[in-house]
């Protein structure tokens, strides 16, 4: 598939549709997506699907982007899903089911929250696509009262600091191909560089406390308040592929892969963490359960740990298009097709 997002207008834009021009290439799509060095505040962005026209959606550039909330209040309803990993047809689908957006990428959720628990990068073959769906969302649900929460995964900080194993091999090729260095696209200088390093990597959303993977009994341990982790852990997302060795032993362990916030895997693989463990994170955050995506088990969409522990990974990139949705007092897995089963405890 081909996408396109058109009215490139910046000086550098106009340089590498040169450079592609001069070289005979096919039309790099997602390199024209990325590459707005320049916020042009009121200008329109066109992303066009060349085999699926009725696809096409436009984006408006933000004024200006400012560091997400760590702390929210608790919204009418929530939508909730992890993992979208460049799957756009999946997650559009998704989205248009359950009433979240129409076809014309609409916002139809009202003051309902949506919270994407990490990982938007690598595997598919839309990520950037992806990407400007969901920063015009973010601008569509707040002028009608919702919300748009987007946390970091262990794909999104690897993408962003240089650890590029699972990104797939056509942007790489494509870059290369264009003269462009694949890093530079989500740069601090780039529009989606900038607005990707505004996003936390964990969130209180009313009595949820979500994330990408988990929260181990060390960070427990370090009783930091939510803002104070985000806070702490922004700078060294450019670095996390290379973590110098005499960091803050505090900023290691929201990096490494046993602890992270985004690596960890303790509440579906072993070594297991305990209910006790649990209910210290729950306690200490002041939320009754923990919502969490990076790690797939037969379960998820499910609860786990007495229904402390929501689990949303369910491998998107496979065609399996599920998510969470809170509404009127009740837990529902939903699907592409809007299909809502009542959430029980898995375990």
């Amino acid at each position: 598939m081909r996408s396109l997002i058109h009215q490139t207008t910046s000086v550098n834009e106009k340089n590498l549709y040169c450079i592609m021009k001069f070289r005979k290439l096919q039309f790099v799509p997602f390199l024209l997506m990325i590459f707005l060095v320049k916020n042009s505040f009121g200008q329109n962005k066109a992303v066009t699907f060349s085999n699926h026209p009725d696809w096409d959606f436009t984006v408006s550039m933000k004024a200006r982007l400012e560091i997400e909330p760590s702390v929210t209040k608790m919204p009418i309803k929530l939508f909730l899903i992890s993992d979208v990993e460049g799957e756009f047809e999946g997650f559009r689908n998704l989205l248009i089911s359950n009433k979240v957006m129409d076809e014309n990428y609409n916002w139809t959720f009202g003051k309902g929250h949506v919270v994407i628990c990490g990982d938007l990068f690598d595997r598919g073959n839309e990520v950037p696509e992806c990407l400007w769906l969901i920063y015009k969302l973010e601008q569509d649900a707040k002028a009608k009262g919702g919300y748009v929460h987007t946390l970091l995964g262990n794909h999104d900080i690897m993408n962003l600091s240089g650890d590029l194993r699972y990104v797939q091999p056509k942007y790489l090729e494509e870059a290369k191909a264009a003269g462009i260095d694949y890093m530079s696209l989500y740069s601090k200088d780039t529009e989606l560089g900038k607005w990707l390093r505004t996003k936390n990597i964990i969130e209180k959303i009313g009595d949820n406390l979500c994330m990408h993977a988990g929260v181990a009994p060390q960070i427990n341990k370090l009783k930091m308040t939510l803002q104070d982790i985000n806070n702490k852990c922004r700078p060294f997302y450019d670095k996390a592929a290379r973590m110098e060795k005499n960091v803050d032993p505090s900023v290691a362990d929201f990096f490494a892969g046993s602890t992270s916030l985004f690596w960890y895997r303790g509440y579906f693989a072993e070594p297991k963490a305990t209910e006790a463990e649990v209910n210290e994170t729950l306690t200490l955050y002041g939320v009754k359960r923990i919502v969490v995506g990076h790690t797939i088990v037969p379960g998820n969409v499910g609860f786990y740990y007495n229904r402390k522990v929501l689990g949303l990974d369910v491998n998107q990139h496979a065609g399996n298009h599920q998510a969470a949705l809170f509404e009127k007092g009740k837990w529902f897995k939903v699907d592409d097709k809007g299909t809502q089963i009542e959430l029980l405890t898995v375990n």
